[in-house]
């Protein structure tokens, strides 16, 4: 792409989670604003507070779409809430406005919004168990996730692994 804007990456993952998977979603949240990555996410909980907790940590933007009508029920690190009133059809919007995706735990929403981004041709990198979904790219780390979705931002491509 050209440049004008900066790349977004929807972040989806479980809206509760242990302490383990929160600072591996606040590390990756980090290093994508350091790659000059736009967050998008649910705007709520647990990997999408932790994701977007990092990336306002390092200067980044955040941008939460939210299934409800409030954008006072947003997590404290979103910069941009959008109410949707639209429940868990939000989920299409969330990978719509990415231009890569990045799974981090979760459940069945997280693995409909996976579906959901590949039929949109997004692509995706799952760090933990979607990473064996055929079309899902899967990093073993934030560290190499980041790295994945950095190459994309470069170059149009997620970097084959």
């Amino acid at each position: 792409m050209s440049g004008k804007r900066p790349r977004r990456v929807s972040v989806i993952g479980a809206g509760t989670c242990d302490a383990a998977v929160y600072e591996a979603a606040r590390l990756l949240g980090r290093l994508l604003a350091g790659h000059g990555c736009d967050i998008v996410c649910g705007g709520l909980g647990g990997v999408m507070a932790g994701v977007c907790q990092g990336a306002r940590e390092a200067g980044g933007r955040t941008i939460g779409i939210l299934p409800g009508d409030d954008p006072a029920a947003a997590n404290p690190f979103v910069n941009v809430p959008i109410v949707t009133g639209m429940g868990i059809a939000r989920n299409v919007l969330v990978v719509k406005n990415g231009d890569a995706v990045v799974a981090l735990s979760g459940g069945a929403g997280t693995l409909s919004e996976i579906g959901l981004a590949l039929k949109l041709g997004r692509p995706v990198v799952a760090l933990g168990p979607y990473g064996t979904l055929p079309g899902v790219r899967s990093a073993k780390t934030p560290e190499e996730a980041a790295a994945m979705v950095a190459a994309f931002c470069r170059d149009d491509q997620l970097s084959e692994s």
